[in-house]
């Protein structure tokens, strides 16, 4: 029941209606798995007791006035809706097993994985949010242990509805603590000394530096948004492959591993050393695909999110809920273009590092994710959501990927009083054949990989690629720091 008399309808912003677009229409997963069984209405009281909930946007209807623009439109919140449990254990394929084959049949850790993973792969393609409640779910598969949070991109970016899951969730060390957010950095204040002809050319070198990079970067994009596109590869998706089956699969790294990557090369970071990553595993995987048949070099290019507000990581849920400008709730992301290259095996694996490295530096030297940002947003304004879904649909039509990293909670928490053992992200298929996208957790890192099943059919195979080039890094990076 709405009550249209006690609230206004609130407008959606430019970048939540993009999101309700039939070929953008994103739902952000996220999979939580406890180590012990889950109540139910223990699940269900703390949902109730939640910040969520008392946020504008969770109980909130999806309404179109008659000129067809949407807006949020207050309603009494059901929690019952919201919340579908499935009692019945799931198969690797996602299907359900009988009650007496779920309990007849042991199943390892792996097994139970994948058939979680195939649930959600499943759900990423069939399983819009239904308009008739707000665009949120919480599925509890019960005999896998695990909570899978479903919600729309319409309701806010990864940043802002991780940071409003993790206001629900308590330290495992300490029941009366939330999580521990990244520390926001301390800006350093240099003294005037030694500000003369030299500091002034850096700075001068500098913004022209940027100015320079922002340019190539920005008329890059709009190439690649309107008449570019890459070279076709076996991994390679296209107009319509939203609409193909899907199969998920996990990559597993330690953060230790990846700092210990870092440590080869000064002023490295963990970003990356995944983008480092990425490039190396595909190229591992498409040798094993199409041995001998790319050149040297082939272009790969990546569509990468970025964060655009200032702290970064999760943000503190109280500023976010009081539209603080530095940490605004809501879509406050840019994207930028990442190519890869192909390389066949036998170089250095560090290679793989440097070329990651300098493409990010450049990118950090320019303004493209903020352009990136203001472009669809005066498309929106000015052409509508028609034409903002159709250039953001034909940037993914002509690239091959999408990759995101979110920094996760510093140490194990508890969600609804059960301690958490694994924490991944994802989103619904888009016209890529990959998507990958990585959260870090007490001490590990887990990349979600989407791939549309009729071109990538042995996701756990490219995972084992990733997982294999950073172990090969890492030897090669002890080496690298031996006396």
């Amino acid at each position: 029941m709405a009550f249209p008399g006690a609230f206004s309808d609130e407008p959606l912003t430019p970048a939540g209606r993009l999101f309700l677009q039939p070929q953008t229409n994103v739902v952000i997963h996220c999979i939580a798995h406890g180590k012990n069984p889950i109540d139910i209405d223990t699940v269900k009281s703390a949902v109730r007791s939640s910040l969520m909930v008392q946020h504008p946007r969770f109980c909130s209807l999806l309404v179109r006035d008659k000129n067809g623009f949407e807006h949020w439109r207050r309603t009494h919140l059901n929690i019952d809706q919201h919340v579908i449990v499935i009692n019945n254990r799931l198969d690797k394929s996602g299907n359900f097993l009988h009650e007496s084959q779920g309990i007849s049949i042991e199943v390892g850790e792996e097994d139970d994985e994948a058939a979680v993973n195939q649930y959600v792969a499943d759900l990423s393609v069939s399983s819009p949010l239904s308009t008739d409640k707000p665009l949120w779910e919480l599925h509890i598969l019960m005999a896998h242990k695990c909570i899978v949070f479903r919600i729309h991109h319409a309701l806010g970016d990864g940043i802002s509805l991780m940071s409003m899951l993790m206001a629900s969730c308590r330290r495992t060390d300490d029941a009366d603590e939330l999580p521990r957010m990244v520390p926001e950095k301390s800006p350093e204040f240099k003294g005037g000394k030694g500000r003369d002809w030299f500091w002034l050319f850096g700075v001068v070198w500098g913004f022209l530096k940027m100015v320079w990079f922002t340019l190539i970067f920005v008329m890059e994009f709009g190439v690649r948004s309107l008449l570019v596109c890459d070279r076709k590869t076996v991994i390679t998706g296209g107009d319509g492959v939203e609409l193909w089956p899907r199969k998920l699969a996990t990559a597993r790294f330690l953060l230790e591993d990846m700092k210990a990557v870092k440590q080869a090369i000064p002023n490295t970071t963990i970003n990356d050393v995944l983008f480092g990553v990425v490039s190396s595993g595909l190229s591992r995987y498409l040798d094993h695909r199409t041995p001998n048949a790319l050149h040297e070099g082939l272009r790969m290019t990546g569509v990468a999110m970025v964060n655009l507000r200032a702290q970064p990581g999760l943000q503190d849920l109280s500023k976010l809920m009081m539209g603080n400008l530095e940490a605004r709730w809501g879509n406050k992301f840019g994207v930028i273009l990442l190519p890869v290259y192909y390389h066949k095996d036998g170089n250095n694996p560090l290679e793989y590092l440097k070329r990651a490295k300098a493409m990010v530096d450049r990118k950090k030297h320019s303004l493209e994710a903020y352009f990136s940002y203001r472009i669809g947003d005066l498309v929106m304004s000015l052409l509508g959501p028609k034409y903002a879904c159709l250039l953001n649909y034909k940037l993914l039509c002509n690239t091959t990927f999408t990759i995101s990293n979110l920094i996760g909670p510093l140490e194990e928490i508890t969600l609804a009083g059960n301690p958490i053992s694994s924490i991944k992200v994802n989103t619904s298929s888009v016209p890529q054949a990959i998507t990958m996208h990585m959260l870090s957790y007490a001490g590990r890192a887990e990349m979600q990989i989407l791939v549309a099943k009729d071109i990538i059919p042995d996701p756990e195979f490219l995972a084992k690629c990733f997982e294999d080039a950073l172990f090969e890094m890492k030897e090669a990076a002890i080496g690298t720091n031996k006396p």
